[in-house]
């Protein structure tokens, strides 16, 4: 059975473009693949014979040789262009099936992993990270802040298109607007970087005196960042579009702000809640009373501590501590009480402390305890 033309194949004239074969191809592999045509048992074959006639006619050189001869030019004739024994170019149009199958696969699917081909896309520009340091009371309040971040803008001599008065490039001649080049290596295609472009799929005849062909200048861009109460160190916010600016015109990446909220004197964080260490006297823990503290508000709390409190006893203020970052109320601050032991004392005071340590048999249950389990370990060992 002979073979249909390819030009009717892929319902063509013969004197049509790149682009027009290409565009043809594209709705017939589109139209034929066997995955959109499981209950049609011709179109594997139709699907494979619009592979092999696109195989010929996007090539200049196989085109030229196949206008001249047909398929006697693949075929093993002696037109210009075969040669003895082998047919055109390798092996013949079906010789670089992997190469059309290539082609179609991203035609088919390309849009489903990530967009068009090859370098047809401007590069998207990188994602900037900003180390910002706050304040713990900042982080309670939230804040609105500027921010000067050091980047890559769109050049405003060009628009970003990196050509002289911001001409549009033109698509590359090497890899027609692909980015990348394919070279047969027996069975199997190659395909490498458009060595021409660099992979962008497109040149510059006359670049930008102010970026030189890049499409983006460095400068330092000044960023009004809303940091919402609750954060912590560790929290990320991420501005979109506001990082570097892509290559020739190609989106901006992201900019990510990683938040560290700096030690506080005062204050000790452990999520929502906050800690506080209060130094009280001997007297005050042993007789008990009240006593003001600090809140990261700015306020001032009043905590009653028991009589007899010991260091390291803790009692809650409810409320009085950080925001959750997302809604949800705030945490609670805890008032841990060191009972301090006095220095420096007068005469006077000593007297009255030797006389108190006199009268204070039963009044220390922690040390009664202590030293009856000494008392007994020393039992045991000598037993």
């Amino acid at each position: 059975m002979s073979k249909r033309d390819f030009y009717d194949v892929l319902g063509v004239q013969k004197g049509a473009t790149p682009d027009e074969i290409k565009k043809a191809y594209r709705t017939k592999a589109k139209e034929l693949h066997p995955d959109r045509n499981k209950d049609n048992p011709k179109a594997e074959a139709q699907f494979k014979e619009a592979n092999e006639a696109y195989e010929v006619l996007k090539d200049a050189e196989k085109k030229a040789a196949y206008d001249r001869f047909g398929h006697a030019a693949f075929d093993g004739g002696m037109g210009a262009g075969a040669r003895p024994g082998g047919g055109f170019g390798g092996g013949g149009p079906q010789g670089d099936f992997s190469s059309a199958f290539s082609d179609v696969f991203d035609d088919l699917f390309g849009d489903f992993m990530g967009g068009q081909r090859g370098g047809r896309r401007a590069a998207r520009g990188s994602d900037l990270r900003y180390n910002l340091r706050v304040t713990l009371e900042e982080a309670f309040n939230g804040l609105q802040k500027t921010i000067n971040v050091p980047t890559s803008i769109a050049c405003g001599s060009c628009n970003g298109s990196g050509a002289e008065g911001g001409v549009e490039p033109t698509s590359c001649p090497t890899c027609s607007g692909m980015g990348k080049v394919r070279a047969q290596q027996g069975f199997f295609t190659v395909e490498r970087t458009c060595p021409t472009c660099s992979g962008l799929g497109q040149i510059i005849k006359n670049p930008c005196h102010t970026c030189k062909g890049a499409g983006r200048v460095e400068k330092d861009r000044a960023l009004s960042v809303n940091i919402p109460a609750g954060v912590e160190t560790g929290t990320r916010i991420r501005l979109a579009g506001e990082g570097e600016a892509g290559m020739r015109g190609g989106p901006s990446g992201d900019l990510y702000i990683f938040i560290d909220v700096r030690e506080h004197d005062l204050f000790t964080r452990d999520g929502t809640n906050l800690y506080c260490r209060v130094p009280v006297s001997m007297a005050k823990a042993a007789l008990g009373g009240s006593i003001e503290v600090p809140t990261i508000d700015g306020g001032r709390g009043r905590v009653q501590i028991p009589a007899g409190s010991q260091s390291g006893r803790q009692m809650r203020l409810r409320g009085k501590g950080m925001p959750a970052l997302r809604g949800g109320g705030h945490g609670d601050m805890f008032i841990e009480l060191a009972v301090e032991t006095p220095v420096n004392l007068t005469s006077r005071q000593k007297e009255l402390l030797a006389e108190f340590e006199d009268l204070s048999e039963n009044n220390n249950p922690e040390t009664s305890s202590f030293f009856s389990s000494v008392k007994n370990f020393w039992d045991s060992m000598k037993g």
